[in-house]
């Protein structure tokens, strides 16, 4: 059974949606890196716990920031793959390659998710502390 032809138009329409991703996560990349330097300064003079611990958090979010990125930018090429390999009329490589640029941006997505939730745990620190000091 073949599979219906794929249109050259198809994997143009992630173009938008990736650009977007990737600057969202640059974005959050940014914003953790200012965080962190900030951190980093108060850790110096004070040398609170509390702040390794942000830190620490902070060096994951990152990393998953990092990945998220990465696969953000592996779909792009596997769609600008796709639709060059659709253009010279090669139908299967060119599903191929979409259907790969899909599962990256998955990938990506997901990674998201969970850097999400990462975030939310980091802030529920920060208020474990204010109300530990608050109770004091």
């Amino acid at each position: 059974m073949a599979l219906p032809e794929l249109p050259l138009s198809t994997p143009s329409l992630l173009f938008p949606a990736i650009s977007l991703l990737m600057l969202a996560f640059t974005n959050r990349f940014l914003g953790l890196a200012s965080v962190v330097r900030a951190l980093h300064a108060n850790w110096r003079s004070s040398r609170e716990p509390v702040l390794l611990a942000q830190i620490r958090s902070l060096r994951l979010r990152i990393r998953f920031i990092k990945h998220m990125q990465a696969l953000g930018v592996l779909s792009l090429i596997a769609c600008v793959a796709s639709m060059s390999l659709l253009f010279f009329e090669n139908q299967v490589a060119g599903q191929i390659g979409f259907g790969i640029s899909l599962l990256l941006m998955l990938g990506s997505l997901l990674l998201s998710l969970v850097e999400i939730q990462l975030s939310g745990r980091a802030l529920d620190l920060q208020l474990q502390d204010v109300e530990c000091r608050d109770e004091a």
